[in-house]
């Protein structure tokens, strides 16, 4: 599937982080986007995807829906977070084969891999060592779709694709401080501390942890590219290659929020894994690189923050 143009695309999970993403990515390639929202397609329903899929009958499917949340929420709902990710992997992957669907991409996520994997992490890494306990089952069904689509292609030959992003940021994030990811807690925490007139803001640990982070925006491009250019079995890591300790990606976040204060570090609380870094040499070799430095994206990411979520 060298193009998309004249395609027919569905992207299930489209108001989410990635699926947003991808269906701005999608606006340049001259497809037809199709996509359901909740109530009009409930992803865990069986009969109602097979139907939905039976008659649309797209070209390709990226399927970007999931239940998520952060350790707490895994936690709390390991149930639910389980069996509706398995329901809704399932339920369209099927679909999908039902409807001889050309093309499917499948998005996982960076916690796949074992707990301890060497770094930086590669794609053989996957199923060597034991997960993160604290979101374990979110892990464990994303490694069953990863599965299931290697599956569908070694029984039915179908071009059925994975692809792993890493900590992905940008508009539309989650910037609840009790349930997002660190770097929009990080930039709501700086912009309160400078809205509050603060004259500190505290970070958990020592900040020496190293992390990945992509845009999302590059994120869709880079499935967009896989969609077009990659035919094989095993799932292919999307992410920068590069990784930055969070002490400094929050004066780097401070820098662009406009907070001069002292950033004050709280060694009692849980540094965390010392590293994740996965490696982007898969994706490098299939000619794909990101296009939007850190810098430059989390000052667009804030600036969508201040816009639609601080002064909404």
């Amino acid at each position: 599937m060298e193009s998309l143009a004249g395609k027919t695309v569905f992207v299930a999970g489209h108001r989410g982080l990635v699926g947003s993403a991808l269906v701005r990515r999608l606006e340049s390639e001259d497809c037809e986007i199709l996509t359901a929202t909740r109530a009009e397609l409930d992803l865990c329903d069986q009969a109602a995807v097979r139907a939905w899929m039976r008659d649309r009958r797209p070209d390709a499917v990226f399927l970007a829906a999931a239940k998520v949340g952060g350790i707490l929420a895994n936690a709390t709902y390991p149930a639910d977070f389980l069996y509706e990710n398995l329901m809704i992997e399932a339920n369209v992957i099927e679909a999908a084969f039902r409807a001889d669907v050309d093309k499917l991409l499948f998005l996982g996520s960076s916690c796949i891999y074992p707990k301890f994997a060497e770094q930086p992490i590669v794609e053989a890494s996957l199923l060597t060592g034991p997960l993160e306990p604290t979101n374990e089952w979110y892990a464990v069904a994303k490694i069953a779709g990863i599965k299931l689509a290697q599956a569908y292609r070694q029984q039915h030959g179908r071009d059925f694709i994975s692809a792993m992003p890493t900590n992905l940021y940008g508009p539309g994030d989650n910037f609840d401080l009790n349930s997002s990811h660190v770097l929009p807690a990080l930039i709501r925490k700086a912009h309160e501390a400078k809205r509050g007139g603060a004259k500190e803001m505290v970070i958990w640990g020592t900040g020496s942890p190293r992390r990945e982070f992509l845009h999302v925006d590059d994120c869709a491009d880079a499935c967009v590219h896989l969609m077009k250019h990659y035919s094989q079995a095993e799932h292919v890591n999307v992410g920068s290659g590069e990784d930055i300790p969070i002490y400094d990606l929050t004066r780097l976040v401070c820098d662009v929020v406009g907070f001069g204060g002292e950033i004050v570090r709280d060694p009692t609380k849980p540094d965390g894994t010392p590293r994740k870094l996965m490696s982007a040499d898969r994706l490098r070799g299939l000619g794909w690189a990101p296009k939007v430095p850190l810098r430059e994206g989390i000052a667009a990411t804030y600036a969508w923050f201040r816009e639609h979520v601080a002064d909404a």
